[in-house]
């Protein structure tokens, strides 16, 4: 991670744990928003107002969090608006690289775009990155803020068919995504990196009940979590869904069941990869060579050949 602008040491998962011996994630550092005047967003300060060309995405596309932030860009058919890098699949011992130094700002390692925004820095290079090519600087790293200003923050410029997040559903699409978040879509995190046998357990044990009440949930409704709405807590969702059997399941421990073996889950799953421009947001081959590439859960390296998955991606 980064000390005061200084790579101090090599790339590790876990940086932090609670009392239990339970995974602890960072919180992001950069929480500006982008909205149709300038004016500021719920945090941070003004200045970045929406306008074509200026803003640059940094992704990675193992990453669930980035990826909710593809399938927002995706949806609202901001490509033309926002340009995007990908970094390796790979995770190295300075955390996320490139292939070779990216066009923007010449950055060979994602901690690169941090300290260009701030030289004094303390904290983990992660992604999603929203990049301000007008101020150089870092708007956004936390990809529950960039969703939603990817939804509302680009006015005209956008496509405004399809509100992610409706006034009338808000209330509801925010418990919902708090009680997904912590049980699944962290709690495979907080499964596969916990340091003691009774975090590991604890949060094993939510990630099934969530999934299993997921399951239930899309029994009697459907094709999405709001009927027929697709909504910001559909995304969420997703990223973590599609992941699962290929990782979480093996090299995280998440183990009592497959995402295959839920059929409502299952069909949930393929009809969102059905929807124009979501399956381009997914690579199994990066899914599989970026999780198995973490050294204190693989150290050998070796990605697997299988699962076979319950859905197929171009």
């Amino acid at each position: 991670m980064l000390v005061d602008g200084k790579w101090t040491a090599n790339w590790h998962p876990v940086q932090a744990t609670d009392n239990k011996g339970g995974f602890v994630r960072q919180i992001s550092g950069f929480r500006n928003w982008i909205t149709p005047s300038g004016d500021a967003g719920p945090t941070g300060e003004g200045g970045f107002e929406a306008e074509a060309g200026r803003y640059h995405l940094y992704v990675a596309l193992i990453c669930p969090w980035a990826s909710r932030t593809l399938i927002g860009r995706a949806l609202k058919k901001l490509e033309d608006v926002i340009s995007v890098s990908v970094v390796e699949p790979e995770l190295s011992d300075e955390g996320w690289r490139f292939a070779e130094p990216e066009a923007l700002n010449d950055a060979g390692y994602m901690h690169q775009i941090y300290t260009k925004a701030d030289p004094h820095y303390t904290g983990r290079a992660t992604v999603p990155v929203l990049w301000d090519k007008n101020r150089n600087t870092i708007v956004n790293n936390e990809s529950a803020d960039i969703l939603r200003m990817l939804n509302s923050g680009f006015g005209s410029l956008a496509d405004n068919a399809n509100d992610l997040y409706p006034q009338d559903l808000r209330s509801e699409i925010d418990a919902l995504n708090e009680r997904i978040y912590p049980r699944l879509n962290n709690g495979v995190y907080r499964t596969g990196f916990a340091t003691t046998q009774v975090a590991y357990e604890e949060a094993f044990t939510e990630v099934f009940q969530m999934l299993d009440e997921l399951e239930a949930r899309l029994a009697d409704r459907g094709p999405y979590l709001f009927s027929d709405r697709l909504t910001e807590a559909d995304v969420r969702l997703f990223v973590t869904l599609v992941r699962f059997d290929a990782a979480y399941n093996g090299l995280f421990k998440c183990n009592l069941r497959r995402l295959a073996d839920y059929a409502n889950l299952s069909r949930y799953l393929e009809n969102i990869l059905a929807i124009p421009g979501i399956a381009k947001t997914v690579s199994i081959d990066h899914i599989k060579r970026g999780y198995y590439s973490i050294k204190a859960l693989n150290p050998t390296g070796i990605v697997p050949v299988g699962p076979q998955l319950p859905f197929s991606v171009a």
